[in-house]
């Protein structure tokens, strides 16, 4: 698709982007910018399924989603007014609505108890209920559902946002098993009371099926799979075009980019997630894009607001999985119905946006990255484990590194890169089953894709294969490692010559720099380097 036409300017100052904003109600009221998802919500709430689970990565548009639904059901016409919506809702009708907001329950039992006395003492004085002191959480949300439905003569909504925020944050702590206990409690309810109930919708990030939203709505249909709604939440290729592109104009005339380059740029950076085997559309990360347009620069949105806190809780030795993570596969129903705590390091990394689906061959999915902020991201969580430095200490370094790369001056990228895996090979137990020469390929590409570089490792050609190569916006780096037992830099500089390994990139507009790299036999770092001409 191409964004090469020229839009006019005259009225971009004027349009509000919605950062950070969850609410669609403010959306609307205050005129910000509106994807309109709102049939795809129309066909949700209508399908004919009481009971619906959608599972996206966090930051992606889930709890707007919630606020769409809630507002619809409680006929709110005007705040609809030209969207898709019209042409398809005929009665609008004012629903009674439930809605709860478990990101809001902290981490204990006791916090989750909190929450939800905090949230059922709402619904109970709008209901006129006097609770006795006795009653359990859930009597009283029992009390709650009857109660709105008497009041009103129509079934009750019920909308239950991050479900899975606290069992999530109390895992591996004594806490957790207190928490379920307390979701067993309180939302077992919404069997026994499904006459009652018109729809229930639950989100979430990760899927604990323990707990009696799934092992009692054993009716709960699972739409994070569906065709229909693969993009229910993200934004799509077609979006951009129709919604945002005034903003590509003004990010290109910010940065001195081509829209074309542009919108390429941003969808390296925050495109490629696909959400249904069956419907491989491509969805941007909305919270990421949203920010990239308005801040006209591409940058670590996602990572920044904390994306990456619960990765150590669920993957173990992340630092020396990384590489095979970005073709990995898993089996059709591990993906799609097991519970988090026992699906593996790869389940995990698919609920929380990590990796997507890339293929599906009948039985077994193929997951990948989805983007470069995804991958810069997990490879600048995994480099002080790999390492063994402090995250401030390898920050600071890895500024270097990317500096005087990204400049071409060779001497003090080789100075950084020489200081950040001094005596990690030797020292890092963990590296012991893998030969020397891969343990220091492992840290430097690992390094490598942390600060942003694009980078292959054993990269094929016709007369061999070349161990590293990164580039960045001006240079290619061609890197050939030897250790010093193995002939060093000399060595490693002929192969370089002897093998071409500089030809396939003659073509390319940036500056090709071939390294002969020499590391110490023992693991004790990096020796001496040579360019090779």
């Amino acid at each position: 698709m191409s964004y090469e036409k020229t839009v006019s300017m005259a009225n971009i100052s004027s349009r509000k982007l919605p950062v950070g904003i969850q609410s669609f109600k403010k959306i609307r009221e205050e005129k910000f910018l509106y994807v309109d998802k709102s049939d795809i919500v129309w066909q949700l709430a209508n399908n004919g399924a009481q009971y619906n689970y959608l599972s996206r990565p966090r930051r992606f548009g889930k709890s707007v989603l919630v606020d769409t639904l809630q507002t619809y059901f409680e006929g709110r016409r005007d705040l609809f007014e030209g969207l898709k919506i019209m042409g398809l809702e005929q009665e609008w009708k004012q629903y009674p609505v439930i809605r709860l907001d478990m990101s809001r329950g902290g981490a204990s039992a006791d916090s989750v108890r909190s929450y939800f006395n905090t949230a059922f003492r709402v619904y109970e004085e709008k209901y006129g209920i006097v609770a006795r002191a006795d009653d359990s959480l859930s009597v009283r949300f029992n009390n709650i559902i009857m109660a709105a439905y008497k009041s009103t003569g129509l079934q009750v909504v019920i909308l239950i946002d991050e479900y899975d925020a606290p069992l999530q944050h109390s895992w591996q702590t004594p806490e957790h098993d207190a928490c379920t206990a307390i979701y067993r409690e309180v939302f077992a309810i919404l069997k026994s009371d499904d006459e009652y109930e018109r729809f229930v919708f639950i989100t979430g990030i990760t899927k604990f099926t323990q707990i009696s939203l799934f092992s009692v709505l054993n009716n709960l249909f699972n739409i994070s799979f569906e065709p229909q709604y693969a993009h229910i939440c993200g934004i799509t290729e077609e979006e951009i075009g129709d919604n945002f592109k005034p903003e590509l104009e003004k990010m290109s005339e910010v940065n001195g980019w081509t829209v074309d380059e542009t919108h390429d740029k941003l969808k390296e950076y925050y495109d490629g997630y696909h959400f249904s085997r069956r419907n491989m559309i491509d969805v941007y990360n909305p919270f990421s894009l949203v920010n990239a347009l308005n801040a006209h620069e591409l940058r670590n949105f996602w990572a920044q607001s904390g994306a990456t806190s619960m990765l150590p809780k669920f993957v173990d030795n992340m630092e020396l999985r990384l590489e095979q993570l970005d073709n990995c596969f898993i089996d059709r129903d591990t993906l799609e119905t097991s519970d988090v705590t026992g699906g593996g390091a790869e389940l995990f990394l698919y609920q929380t946006g990590y990796l997507t689906i890339k293929d599906f061959d009948g039985e077994t999915y193929t997951l990948g990255f989805p983007n470069e902020e995804v991958k810069k991201a997990l490879y600048r969580v995994v480099v002080p484990a790999l390492t063994m430095r402090t995250n401030s200490e390898v920050v600071t370094t890895q500024s270097l590194l990317l500096k005087m790369m990204s400049d071409g001056k060779v001497p003090e990228a080789m100075k950084a890169l020489k200081a950040i895996i001094a005596d990690v090979p030797y020292s890092n137990k963990k590296l012991s089953s893998m030969d020397m020469e891969e343990r220091y390929r492992l840290i430097i590409s690992t390094v490598l894709n942390a600060v942003g570089f694009r980078v292959e490792v054993e990269h094929m050609l016709a007369t061999g294969r070349i161990n590293i190569i990164a580039k960045t916006a001006r240079y290619i780096y061609v890197l050939e490692l030897k250790l010093s037992n193995n002939g060093g830099k000399e060595a490693a500089a002929r192969q370089i010559a002897d093998r071409n390994y500089t030809e396939p990139f003659k073509a390319d507009k940036r500056k090709v720099v071939a390294l002969a790299v020499e590391l110490d036999s023992e693991g004790k770092g990096l020796v001496d380097w040579k360019a090779v001409e």
